[in-house]
């Protein structure tokens, strides 16, 4: 099977490249190789590799910064899904797209989860973009799945651990302000490349929740982490309000994978049994980047 990874630089990206490739006849993109704004890139990709299925995990994920750069953020997370489904459409291709818990409000009453099918109501221009990105590939390519994940982690790239990590080992003793009252589920992007794996033959489509099983706060999450990677530190709890940020935040970002549990595909376990895990298989080095990144000179 032939498999074209856009967005391949990125946790998932990566993750998907690592676990496909040798298994399957894969083809690893990112920007500027492929521009998915442009039809014209994801037509000449299209023609010279053929793919059977296309796994989407490019996206404008800068969450603040969507705020102020709407143009950029809706060329990508909106134009560039409906670029790919008629693209995809027009080859027979398989479409896998990845999206977000952005796109709810999180008003529900914690613990409660957002199913696939509940209302959904974005509160900052990520979470709208990254909805009308769902739109407009269902409306291009109906038979795609939309895999909906959040709170995304990996031994690659940035991501919220490995910046708990830098601010321990920066100063244990010093108390920085962790939010405590914004609810999800840790997923490693390695656990949802397993996920799409065990997905690519199945003939599933539309929206599908995947994210870890239970959740945590930020801060109970950053806590629990430090605590498996056996670093000091002195984090403190906050609330959303202690901690303003330019796009708001749905409290609830608890995602239940009702679609996947209902046909016993899931492949998900807790959250700190994954990432248990994963500072088992990437401690040391992610105390090695980690340590070089606080010892590097400031440009």
């Amino acid at each position: 099977m032939t498999i074209l990874i856009i967005g391949s630089d990125g946790q998932l990206g990566v993750d998907c490249t690592r676990l496909l490739s040798g298994k399957h006849h894969v083809v690893a993109v990112d920007f500027p190789e492929i521009d998915i704004t442009s039809r014209q890139s994801l037509s000449q990709t299209w023609t010279a590799h053929q793919p059977q299925v296309v796994i989407n995990c490019a996206a404008y994920t800068a969450v603040d910064k969507c705020e102020t750069e709407k143009e950029a953020a809706w060329s990508v997370n909106a134009e560039g899904p409906r670029n790919i489904g008629e693209i995809a459409a027009a080859h027979g291709t398989r479409v896998i797209h990845i999206s977000t818990d952005y796109v709810f409000d999180g008003t529900k009453e914690v613990p409660h989860s957002y199913v696939e099918d509940d209302p959904v109501n974005p509160l900052s221009e990520y979470g709208r973009s990254k909805l009308a990105g769902e739109q407009h590939l269902q409306a291009s390519c109906p038979g795609a799945l939309i895999l909906r994940t959040a709170w995304l982690y990996s031994a690659n790239g940035p991501n919220f651990l490995k910046t708990m990590l830098r601010l321990a080992l920066s100063d244990p003793a010093r108390k920085f302000t962790i939010v405590n009252d914004q609810f999800g589920s840790l997923t490693w992007s390695r656990t949802l490349a397993t996920q799409i794996e065990t997905l690519l033959d199945s003939t599933l489509g539309g929206i599908v929740h995947a994210t870890s099983d239970s959740y945590s706060s930020w801060y109970e999450a950053a806590c629990y982490f430090l605590d498996r990677m056996g670093v000091a530190h002195s984090f403190v709890p906050c609330t959303t309000e202690d901690y303003p940020t330019p796009a708001h935040r749905p409290a609830n970002s608890i995602l239940r994978n009702k679609v996947l549990d209902d046909r016993r595909v899931s492949v998900f376990p807790s959250w700190q049994d994954d990432v248990d895990r994963f500072t088992e298989a990437h401690k040391d080095q992610l105390m090695v980047e980690a340590r070089a990144e606080l010892a590097a000179p400031e440009l």
